[in-house]
């Protein structure tokens, strides 16, 4: 049997990894009977964690939020994981929390062991970051924060939600996975009130606090989420659809373009490309992406604005007096 101070770390890496715990499932685990788990979680609050308990049936245990931040127990995995993320966040992609990385890892830095520093200097040296171009939509970390925890705990979600054409709605969620794909983190939910599935962009979405009762976890809509979030992104209506037939083979210009472009190959030397976009400018970034010549079919404002751009290019190589 483990000794109390073991017991007691112990204890409380299982408070931290769960929202709650019974006293039957904490005794089944540790190995002890329920009066010891009941005098460990009294030692754990003359520690300053602040431990709440539901009598009854269904109570349990479970570490709530207190004053101050309590000194938390990660695995060795975890450790490496989170020091990696704080590094790459400080590159962007959630608003506002690169210079709350730099401090947040040193900390963690500081009180590393030599073999875990070692795992994440060798891992971020030989990790090459894919950073997109261009400054895309980003997500305050409050809001990620909220929504994740809310997946974690299976709790239902009330958001207001901007659709890309601008019109805003009030919709109840049952938050399942969050996915980050280039510029972009989605939201994959189910939708209370359609009755389906739904991905969103969380950069559309501010949820309402506080979040709602819990609720009994569905089966995932694919087992592949990631390729499903791509899936619905592809399938989500757009302001701008275009159509480009490209002089080159399918497989050279998927490899040139962002993976949510649908490329159908005409024949060994031809393709047309389907882009979608709620602006033209975006389209115009793709077709300089393609680097070969192409017919653009339609939408008529990207014609009208290729016109343009080939116009100011043209000034711009000193081609037009």
């Amino acid at each position: 049997m483990l000794n109390t101070s073991a017991r007691l770390l112990r204890l409380l890496t299982l408070l931290e990894s769960r929202r709650e715990w019974s006293g039957a499932q904490l005794a089944e685990r540790l190995e002890i009977s329920g009066r010891t788990v009941r005098n460990d979680i009294t030692r754990l609050r003359a520690l300053g964690y602040p431990v709440e308990a539901a009598p009854g049936v269904a109570g349990g245990y479970r570490l709530a939020s207190g004053a101050a931040m309590p000194p938390l127990l990660l695995e060795d995995d975890e450790a490496v994981a989170v020091a990696v993320a704080l590094r790459s966040s400080a590159g962007g992609g959630v608003s506002g929390i690169e210079e709350t990385s730099v401090r947040a890892l040193v900390k963690l830095e500081q009180v590393f062991p030599a073999r875990l520093r070692h795992r994440v200097n060798a891992l971020q040296a030989y990790t090459v970051a894919v950073t997109p171009s261009g400054s895309g939509p980003t997500v305050e970390p409050k809001v990620l924060a909220t929504i994740a925890a809310a997946c974690r705990d299976h709790e239902v979600m009330q958001v207001d939600y901007k659709k890309f054409d601008g019109t805003e709605s009030v919709r109840s969620v049952e938050p399942y996975r969050l996915v980050h794909l280039g510029r972009r983190w989605y939201l994959v939910a189910w939708d209370r009130g359609r009755n389906a599935w739904r991905t969103f962009r969380l950069d559309r979405m501010q949820p309402r606090h506080p979040t709602g009762p819990h609720f009994n976890p569905r089966e995932l809509p694919a087992e592949d989420i990631a390729a499903y979030v791509m899936r619905s992104v592809r399938s989500a209506p757009a302001k701008y659809e275009s159509r480009i037939t490209v002089r080159a083979a399918a497989q050279v210009i998927a490899e040139r373009v962002p993976r949510e472009i649908v490329i159908e190959p005409i024949d060994d030397n031809n393709c047309t490309v389907h882009a979608r976009s709620n602006s033209v400018e975006m389209l115009a970034l793709y077709l300089g992406m393609l680097d070969a010549d192409f017919t653009v079919a339609e939408p008529p404002e990207l014609i009208a604005r290729l016109n343009t751009l080939a116009e100011r290019y043209s000034k711009a190589a000193g081609n037009v007096g």
